[in-house]
């Protein structure tokens, strides 16, 4: 990405935030190292992208327009249970309180971040939950 080499090709993303500007700059990112990624604004449109599409890493806000991202994991991981599979997931938000990062951890995101995005810090997440290869 921009201080470390990562090649995301083959990996599948899906990037879920109401704020067009964090999905645009996530795809152009995360594509520009080879990921295929499919983005939603919302946590009803991510669970029907999630119906045909089925991605390595859920990135996702907590704060959604129809439902929060605790509501999206609970129901992405039943969808990816039924499928034989656990799906990792990134929390995004802007709000940096202890007891939202334990509501995340609690709810069962693997990994909370803050925004604005540090996106070095991202993509070695992102590289460490899909088992892909870091090279510094």
């Amino acid at each position: 990405m921009l201080n470390q080499s990562i090649s995301f090709k083959g990996l599948r993303l899906l990037v879920v935030d109401d704020d067009p500007d964090t999905r645009t700059l996530l795809t152009f990112l995360f594509e520009l190292d080879g990921a295929e990624i499919l983005t939603a604004a919302s946590a009803g449109e991510a669970l029907e992208i999630m119906s045909f599409f089925k991605p390595d890493v859920l990135i996702s806000d907590i704060h959604l327009p129809d439902e929060d991202g605790y509501s999206l994991l609970l129901k992405a991981r039943n969808l990816e249970a039924k499928r034989g599979r656990k799906i990792p997931a990134i929390a995004l938000t802007a709000s940096a309180f202890d007891e939202d990062r334990k509501r995340a951890s609690l709810a069962g995101y693997d990994i909370y971040q803050s925004k604005p995005i540090d996106l070095d810090e991202l993509a070695s997440v992102v590289a460490t939950l899909a088992g892909v290869e870091q090279y510094v």
